[in-house]
C-alpha cells in the first residue's frame, strides 16, 4: 500500500539530485534543460544555493570556472551578475592568462535568484526532506529513500551533500551535529555507501564570525573600491554591469590580537586533536595562520558587506573555531573593530567525503551504475568548483539516461577539465581548490575566450541556447575580420612617428602594419587609436570584447601556437582508449604500485593513465605493448 502511495505522489524521475547547494542547483538545471525529468531534494527550501561562507564568486582561476559554466549554458555566471554588489578583475597588471573576474554578492539575492531560476525551469520538481539512503539493485542506483521512509524511484541519482554528511560543528570545546549553522546534519548515506564498498574520509572547513556593520569604524580601514569600469561574468546580454557598487574594506590583525587568540589554543578543536579531518592549506583559520607564520606580526582582514541593504559583515581572513569569548575579545582588538558587535561566532565543521578516485571522468561512480557525485562530497572546496562539478554530473546523468555519449572536457578544453581530471586521477589529501598553476594550458584557457572554447559544445548537448551560439560566432568572426584588417592597414613613418615618440616606443623607418605595431609591448588597442584618427573611427565600430580578443590573439600569437602544438601532441595519447574491463592485475611486468593504482582508478585512456601518480613511464610503455599500440 505504502509503495503505491509513493508511486502516486511521485513519478519515476530521470534524475534525482540530492542537495541544493551550488553543485545541486547546477546539476538540476543542466539535467532538466537537456530534457530529463528532475527531482531536487533539499532539507530546507529556504537555503537553496546558500552562500554558506563568503558572499563572493570568482577570483583567481575560480573566475575562469564561472565563465566556463556560463559559456556551456550553466547559471552561476548569470546569478552572480544579477546579485553582485561589486566587480573586480583581479591581476589586470599581469598577462591575460591571469586575469580573473570576481564579484562581491548580495547573499540573500543570490539564493533568491537561483531559486527563481530553478522554479522557472521546466522539468524541475522539488521535495523538502532529508534523504537518508539510496535504492540500489544489482549494483545500479534506482532511487532514494527519505527520512520519513518515502521511496522515490529514478533512473539516476546525483549526490551533492556538501558539508552535511555526518556534519559536526565545533566552537571551542562545544560540538554539535549540523551541516551549517542552524541546520541539521544528514545521516545514513555514508554508512550505506561504505557497506556498498565505497571508501570514505573526513574533511574540515571553517568560517569566520559575522559582525554588525553599524558597530565598525571604517575611518581606521583602507577602502577597497570596485573597478572603475565594472564588467560581468555572463556572455549573454540579459545581465548588465553595475552602475553603482558597494565598497569593501581592508584592516589588519596585530600582536595583541594574536596573543589574545593564543589564550584559547588549548581549547581549540584544531589543536587539541578533536578534529581529525584535513583542512585547506590556502584558506587557513586565523589560529592556523598565527601558528604557521609565527614570524608575521599582522595578517590581512577583508571586511565584506553581505548585501546591498543588510548591515551584516563577513570578516574574511578571520576563520576560527576558538571559543566564542576568545573570538570576541580578539576581534575587538582589530583596528576599526573596537566596538564590534558579533552576530554569530566563527566555527569549524567536520564532514564525510568520498575520495574522488572512485569516479569516472563523467563523475559517475565505478561501483554503482548511474550514481554521480559532485561538489564537497568529492573533497573539493569552493562554490565555483562545486558548481562546475554539478554541471558535469547533471549533464552526464541526463545523457546516460537518454543513452547518449558522455560529456567529458579535456584538460586542454577548460579549467573544469583540469579539475575533474585532477580529482579522479590524483584524488585529494586536503580539500581541493583550483589555481591557475594547476592548468598547464592556462594561456589557452583564459576567462575572455571561454565562450569561444565551450559554447559550441554546450549547444551540441542542448544546454547553451541558440542566441549564445550566435553571440559567440559573431565575436569569433568579427575578431578574425579585425585581425585580417589590421594586417592590411599600413602606416608610413610620417603618419605615426610623432605619436610613437610620445609613447616612448621606437619610430619606424618604413611602412608597417597595424598588426605589427600591436605586437609591441608598449602599444595596445587604446594606443593604436590615439595614433591615428581614421583607425580610431574604424575601431569604434567593434565591441570591447572583440577589441580585447583581437589584441590578445595578436600579442600572444606565437605563444598560443606553441601551446596549441603541445595540446595536439598530448591529445594523441588521449586517443588511445583502454577497454573498461582491462585486467591490470594479470600484467605482472607492471610495477606493484602502478598495477594497484591502474586497477583502482581504471583510466579510460593512456593520457589519463599517464597522469596517475605512481604510474611510471616504464608502466606506460608496458601498457602500450599490451594494448597492441
Amino acid at each position: 500500500m505504502k509503495h503505491q502511495i509513493n508511486k502516486l505522489m511521485f513519478p519515476k524521475y530521470d534524475v534525482i539530485v540530492v542537495g541544493a547547494g551550488h553543485a545541486g542547483c547546477e546539476a538540476a538545471h543542466a539535467a532538466a534543460k537537456i530534457g530529463s525529468s528532475v527531482l531536487l531534494c533539499t532539507m530546507n527550501m529556504n537555503t537553496i544555493a546558500q552562500m554558506s561562507c563568503n558572499p563572493a564568486m570568482g577570483g583567481v582561476a575560480k573566475g575562469q570556472i564561472v565563465r566556463e559554466i556560463d559559456a556551456l549554458g550553466g547559471m552561476s555566471g548569470i546569478i552572480s551578475d544579477k546579485s553582485m554588489i561589486q566587480f573586480r578583475m583581479l591581476n589586470r597588471s599581469k598577462g591575460p592568462a591571469m586575469w580573473s573576474p570576481r564579484t562581491q554578492n548580495d547573499r540573500m539575492r543570490f539564493a533568491e535568484e537561483w531559486r527563481m531560476a530553478l522554479e522557472q525551469t521546466p522539468n524541475v520538481d522539488f521535495w523538502q526532506e532529508m534523504v537518508s539512503g539510496l535504492l540500489v539493485k544489482n549494483n545500479r542506483v534506482c532511487g532514494v529513500r527519505t527520512g520519513i521512509g518515502i521511496e522515490i524511484e529514478s533512473e539516476s541519482v546525483v549526490l551533492t551533500n556538501g558539508t552535511f554528511l555526518n556534519g559536526v560543528i565545533h566552537i571551542g570545546e562545544k560540538q554539535f551535529g549540523g551541516g551549517r549553522t542552524g541546520e541539521s546534519a544528514a545521516k545514513g548515506i555514508t554508512e550505506q555507501l561504505v557497506t556498498l564498498g565505497f571508501e570514505a574520509g573526513r574533511m574540515k572547513t571553517g568560517t569566520p564570525p559575522r559582525v554588525d556593520g553599524r558597530s565598525l569604524d571604517y575611518s581606521k580601514m583602507e577602502e577597497q573600491l570596485g573597478d572603475e569600469k565594472p564588467e560581468k561574468f555572463s556572455y549573454l546580454d540579459s545581465t548588465k554591469p553595475l552602475e553603482k557598487q558597494r565598497s569593501c574594506w581592508i584592516t589588519y590583525t596585530n600582536k595583541q590580537v594574536h596573543e589574545t587568540l593564543e589564550t584559547g589554543f588549548d581549547r581549540s578543536p584544531m589543536f587539541n586533536g578533536r578534529i581529525q579531518g584535513l583542512g585547506p592549506r590556502y584558506c587557513p583559520s586565523i589560529e592556523d595562520k598565527i601558528n604557521r607564520f609565527a614570524e608575521r606580526e599582522r595578517h590581512q582582514i577583508f571586511v565584506e558587506p553581505e548585501g546591498w541593504d543588510t548591515v551584516e559583515i563577513y570578516v574574511n581572513g578571520f576563520s576560527t573555531s576558538l571559543p566564542e569569548d576568545v573570538q570576541y575579545k580578539a576581534i575587538r582588538l582589530i583596528p576599526g573593530f573596537e566596538n564590534a558587535k558579533m552576530f554569530r561566532p566563527g566555527y569549524a565543521i567536520e564532514y564525510d567525503f568520498f575520495p574522488p578516485t572512485q569516479l569516472k571522468t563523467t563523475l559517475e561512480t565505478h561501483l554503482i551504475e548511474n550514481l554521480f557525485f559532485a561538489g564537497q562530497i568529492n573533497g573539493t572546496t569552493g562554490y565555483e568548483e562545486a558548481a562546475s562539478q554539478g554541471l558535469v554530473a547533471g549533464i552526464n546523468a541526463s545523457l546516460k539516461v537518454q543513452e547518449k555519449d558522455p560529456f567529458v572536457l579535456k584538460r586542454s578544453d577548460a579549467y573544469i577539465g583540469v579539475l575533474v581530471d585532477d580529482l579522479i586521477n590524483k584524488g585529494t589529501e586536503e580539500p581541493y581548490r583550483m589555481f591557475t598553476s594547476r592548468a598547464e594550458f592556462r594561456l589557452l584557457l583564459r576567462q575572455d575566450n571561454a565562450d569561444i572554447r565551450l559554447t559550441q559544445l554546450g549547444h551540441q548537448i542542448g544546454l547553451a541556447s541558440d542566441s549564445r551560439l550566435e553571440n559567440m560566432q559573431d565575436k569569433k568572426s568579427s575578431t578574425a575580420k579585425l585581425i585580417n584588417d589590421l594586417k592590411q592597414k599600413k602606416f608610413s613613418p610620417d603618419q605615426i612617428n610623432k605619436g610613437l615618440e610620445t609613447m616612448g616606443t621606437a619610430p619606424i623607418l618604413e611602412k608597417i602594419s597595424a598588426e605589427k605595431l600591436l605586437k609591441r609591448p608598449e602599444i595596445g588597442i587604446g594606443e593604436l587609436r590615439a595614433i591615428n584618427t581614421e583607425l580610431d573611427d574604424y575601431l569604434s565600430k567593434y565591441t570591447k570584447e572583440v577589441l580585447e580578443q583581437t589584441e590578445i590573439q595578436i600579442k600572444y600569437d606565437s605563444y598560443l601556437d606553441k601551446e596549441q602544438q603541445m595540446v595536439e601532441k598530448l591529445s594523441n595519447m588521449e586517443g588511445y582508449r583502454i577497454p573498461s574491463r582491462f585486467d591490470y592485475l594479470s600484467i605482472t611486468a607492471l610495477s606493484n604500485e602502478g598495477r594497484q593504482k591502474l586497477h583502482k582508478i581504471r583510466p579510460e585512456t593512456l593520457g589519463q593513465a599517464s597522469r596517475i601518480s605512481g604510474v611510471s613511464p616504464a608502466d606506460l610503455s608496458i601498457l602500450t605493448v599490451y594494448l597492441g599500440r
